[in-house]
């Protein structure tokens, strides 16, 4: 009714909501077309040469040549039909687009753009269904006709009418639809109307809160009381939906009150003219005063943010005339912003990306995510000491590289290496693992013994001793996501050098560290702009005793001689603490440690109630699994070969931290 009120005057009036496409009149006009298609009778051919497709109307139908006009159409539809049958939905809107100039025909009608965009949405979800469902036309047809039928009960939101111009038009919509949207102004029109009785079947809460429905008629116990408090129910229900309607608009909202049979009850009526006093609810109905009394109530309420305006009536109503938008001669924008070329969204893998390691023997292989190689290749020099009773390297005859360093990543990420059958769990993992990243030559049963001693080796101090196997699946959060913003992220400031982490390690590090050297080998990366986000996975978070988290990356580096025939036999001698520090410098995992802590440390800083980066942080451990050989894993410095355990000083990773935010350390 309204709707039809504006059209009337010419102001442009959409039907808003969630309402479904199959419930317009164009997807009518779809089935009616299809019906055609699939048995082209005489009646349906008719009524499909009607339709916006092909734009005839009865007169013509009815009038001189109409038998002619009737072969024409029919011969269309047959080759509609062809199309339908071989080509599919899409290509029979196209057949039908550039046959008959659908487009400028239905665009030259008023509401023609709603028609239009109706009409290529309905298509789009009649190909979507013929592609999912291998519907042919007849199937096709009785799709169609089941989604008109269920049109009223249809809310699937591929299926709501969509129309970018509608923001340009008056917006029609149920007070239950509006909820949580907001618009300029707000007209609600029908406020004061209200109609009142007494229910057949009352639906209520009872005193233990539970819905409930009173079946048991007037003659039952308590059925006044009952119905009293539908009434009840009822009423403050429509005191909120007044207030959802009330609240919906930004700049103004304007409502009427009518002084009608229908007024006493209404919400609009109970808080304008019964005003109960602040904390109080109004009553379920108010007696509607007379014209003047009533007129004088409401002006009461004018003020510097309320107006009361008369309404009288007028023979007819003022036509609507839209006023020209000054848009002028259309014209290609130009492109004048000024792009930030330093942001950028970045890794450790891309920031290590250029720093001028050549592929070859050495450290090399898996990636920290499937398709990325996180590890440069160095040469390291020849094991430069002995190690008592050395042991043979339980994954010294696998396989080297990226794609053998993923499925070893992914067994430990998805492993409990807690299982009492350690050896059946690996196993069962592998398996699993081997099917989404297979590597050849490489079996589950002899991969999981080849791991079963890497998770049962001593971690080493860092760890109080303890091995992966020892380490319950609820302290151990593996492949930690992070994303972290670098000088300020979207709203970025100046930008920060990478550089500007060598004077933080040489400001922090002793001169003992293992690490003391790596300052001097950020030179090469010195340069680097960290200005966006950062963005990674850590494999393991590791929650030790006295409530301490450890960063874990493992690698499955071969750091063993090569030789002239290929690899030599690899032992536990070639990942002693001192061989992987060098190894650890050559490839820049200092840096992704340090990067590393400090997304740890922001996200303990986050989730963490009373934290404490120098009691929480408790370092990290790079685990190169081909060195580490089990529980009789020799020990350099109590160190287990195999294990790199590094602890950075908590102020260095909090002053780390600020660095990369944009602050000035």
């Amino acid at each position: 009714m309204i709707r039809q009120a504006l059209a009337a005057v010419g102001v442009p009036a959409v039907l808003s909501g969630t309402a479904s496409v199959f419930g317009t009149p164009v997807a009518r006009e779809w089935l009616t077309l299809l019906e055609a298609l699939e048995q082209p009778r005489a009646a349906r051919v008719r009524a499909a040469a009607l339709t916006p497709f092909l734009g005839r109307t009865v007169a013509e139908l009815c009038g001189p040549g109409a038998e002619a006009l009737l072969d024409e159409v029919g011969a269309t539809l047959r080759v509609w039909a062809a199309v339908l049958h071989e080509r599919g939905v899409a290509a029979l809107l196209e057949a039908i687009t550039t046959g008959t100039g659908l487009p400028g025909r239905l665009l030259g009608v008023a509401d023609g753009e709603r028609l239009l965009t109706d009409l290529r949405h309905v298509v789009q979800t009649l190909h979507a269904a013929a592609v999912a469902e291998h519907l042919g036309p007849a199937a096709l047809v009785e799709w169609l006709r089941h989604r008109i039928a269920d049109a009223a009960q249809d809310v699937v939101v591929e299926r709501s009418r969509r129309l970018e111009s509608d923001a340009a038009a008056v917006q029609i919509i149920t007070i239950h639809r509006s909820k949580g949207l907001e618009f300029p102004i707000v007209y609600v029109p029908f406020g004061w109307d209200r109609n009142v009785r007494d229910p057949d079947v009352p639906l209520l809460h009872d005193a233990s809160g539970a819905r409930v429905l009173d079946v048991g008629g007037e003659s039952g116990d308590g059925w006044k009381e009952r119905v009293a408090r539908h009434r009840a129910e009822e009423a403050g229900e429509d005191l909120r939906l007044l207030y959802v309607a009330l609240t919906r608009a930004r700049c103004q909202v304007v409502t009427w009150w009518v002084p009608a049979t229908t007024t006493a009850t209404s919400p609009l009526h109970r808080l304008l003219i019964g005003r109960p006093d602040a904390g109080r609810d109004p009553a379920e109905a108010y007696r509607v005063p007379a014209d003047n009394a009533a007129l004088h109530a409401l002006r009461a309420l004018a003020g510097s943010r309320i107006a009361v305006e008369e309404i009288g009536f007028s023979a007819a109503a003022l036509p609507f005339a839209a006023t020209d938008d000054g848009r002028g001669e259309l014209r290609a924008a130009e492109f004048s912003r000024r792009l930030d070329v330093a942001w950028r969204r970045t890794s450790y893998s891309a920031l290590t990306a250029d720093a001028g390691h050549g592929h070859g023997p050495g450290v090399g292989s898996e990636p920290e995510a499937p398709g990325i190689d996180d590890e440069a290749a160095v040469e390291l020099t020849p094991a430069a000491e002995a190690v008592d009773a050395a042991l043979a390297s339980p994954m010294a005859e696998l396989p080297l590289g990226a794609g053998f360093g993923t499925l070893v990543h992914g067994i430990f990420e998805a492993a409990d290496v807690t299982a009492t059958d350690l050896l059946a769990e690996l196993t069962d993992r592998a398996h699993e693992q081997l099917v989404h990243h297979p590597v050849p030559g490489v079996d589950a049963a002899g991969l999981a013994e080849a791991l079963l001693p890497a998770a049962r080796t001593p971690l080493g101090p860092l760890a109080g001793g303890l091995r992966l196997a020892d380490i319950a699946p609820r302290d151990r959060l593996a492949e930690l996501d992070f994303e972290l913003p670098l000088a300020g992220g979207d709203t970025p400031g100046p930008p920060v050098a990478l550089g500007g982490i060598a004077p933080l390690l040489r400001r922090h590090l002793p001169s003992d560290d293992p690490l003391g050297s790596y300052p001097d080998a950020l030179a090469g990366l010195a340069e680097q702009p960290l200005r966006g986000y950062l963005t990674g996975s850590i494999d393991a978070v590791l929650r030790l005793p006295g409530s301490r988290f450890a960063v874990v990356d493992y690698k499955t580096n071969w750091l063993g001689p090569m030789g002239p025939d290929g690899r030599e036999p690899l032992t536990s001698a070639h990942y002693t603490p001192p061989r992987l520090a060098e190894a650890m410098i050559a490839a820049h995992y200092p840096l992704q440690a340090l990067l590393y802590s400090v997304a740890l440390h922001r996200y303990l800083r986050w989730r963490l109630p009373g934290y404490a980066p120098e009691r929480h942080l408790g370092g990290v451990l790079y685990l190169f699994v081909r060195g580490m050989c089990g529980p009789g894993t020799p020990a350099v410095g109590g160190v287990p070969c195999g294990v790199f355990s590094w602890s950075p000083p908590a102020a260095l990773v909090q002053e780390l931290s600020g660095l990369l935010d944009g602050e000035r350390v």
